[in-house]
């Protein structure tokens, strides 16, 4: 066990270095990745169940102690990555299927690396664990509705089917996730060292299935695909910081607020790319995305961390450090 939490610790924290390492082999030599394409559902399910496995009560408990920056967060996460999606679709030109897909991916809740690059950068970590469990649960409703609303011009949308498809990936694998927990807390305290080294696993085969399976289409417009994900991470991370800004929240609020509005599940939009487009183009931005958020993640936390804090801390951070360096 010592063996595997070592291994754990060490892929967590070099995650973004094997993600990329992933991608690069499986565009070099596709073939041994390309019969994973049939179990990304299944492996999305496996990362939302240990997400649940580490889901508290008190990741909730702000909604009601301090909802305000809640709100605002969920409110920017909702509204500026899927406008600033449609906004670079059309800037770039974006053929249907990949705007669709930046659509999509704008359109998820955020992702749970997120919570360890808020607790880098010293930022407010409840607020960023209780903003990707809020978002997840939201998204059933939110993500079908503004893939409707945004994409419906490029491809056409089933709200209902991909209501049903988030249900079976993301909701039922976390409540799974919460009742063993409950039902077996000792097993599962034990075990949650190497929840982080499923994650990362489950995400290398999803990301090393689409890009074999897209090796011709990367070749072609790669380089469009990279540019709209980065413009649109970026317009995340910017405009959720201004918008915590504006509305005068903490620094450590800002930080946490602009990272989870940037850093998107990018699993679940390969997923349901997979299941809901013909088009396997579509799955490309998030696929893309789960290479570059763990980039870019880093890169502004290490900025942040190393930037004097004037204003007093609202939250105390190390009694969260642990259960965000889980989430991941």
């Amino acid at each position: 066990m010592k063996l595997l939490e070592a291994i754990s610790t060490y892929a967590g924290k070099y995650f973004a270095i094997l993600v990329i390492l992933t991608a690069l082999i499986a565009y070099l030599i596709p073939s041994p990745f390309l019969g994973f394409g049939s179990y990304i559902t299944i492996l999305l399910g496996i990362v939302m169940f240990g997400m649940g496995l580490t889901l508290k009560a008190t990741d909730f408990k702000m909604v009601i102690t301090h909802p305000v920056p809640v709100i605002i967060g969920l409110f920017a996460q909702f509204a500026i990555m899927p406008l600033a999606a449609f906004g670079v679709a059309y800037l770039l030109q974006l053929p249907p299927a990949l705007a669709a897909g930046l659509v999509l991916l704008g359109s998820v809740p955020g992702g749970t690396a997120s919570n360890v690059m808020v607790y880098l950068a010293k930022g407010n970590v409840p607020l960023s664990i209780t903003m990707t469990s809020c978002s997840t649960l939201l998204a059933p409703i939110m993500t079908p509705f503004l893939l409707l609303v945004f994409a419906g011009q490029w491809m056409p949308v089933d709200a209902v089917a991909m209501f049903m498809s988030i249900i079976q990936v993301i909701i039922i694998p976390i409540i799974l996730g919460l009742v063993v927990s409950k039902l077996m807390p000792k097993t599962v305290e034990k075990s949650l060292n190497i929840i982080p080294l499923i994650s990362v696993l489950a995400i290398m085969i999803i990301i090393s299935a689409i890009v074999a399976g897209n090796r011709e289409n990367i070749a072609s417009a790669g380089l469009l695909i990279f540019l709209a994900v980065f413009l649109h991470n970026a317009f995340g991370l910017f405009f959720g910081y201004l918008a915590a800004r504006f509305l005068k929240l903490s620094v450590q609020d800002r930080r946490a607020i602009s990272i989870e509005v940037g850093m998107q599940n990018s699993g679940l939009g390969v997923s349901l790319a997979k299941a809901h487009f013909a088009d396997p183009m579509t799955a490309l931005p998030s696929a893309f995305g789960a290479v570059w958020h763990n980039i870019s993640g880093p890169i502004i936390a290490s900025y942040w961390a190393s930037r004097p804090d004037n204003e007093e801390e609202t939250t105390n951070l190390p009694t969260n450090a642990q259960s965000a360096t889980i989430r991941k």
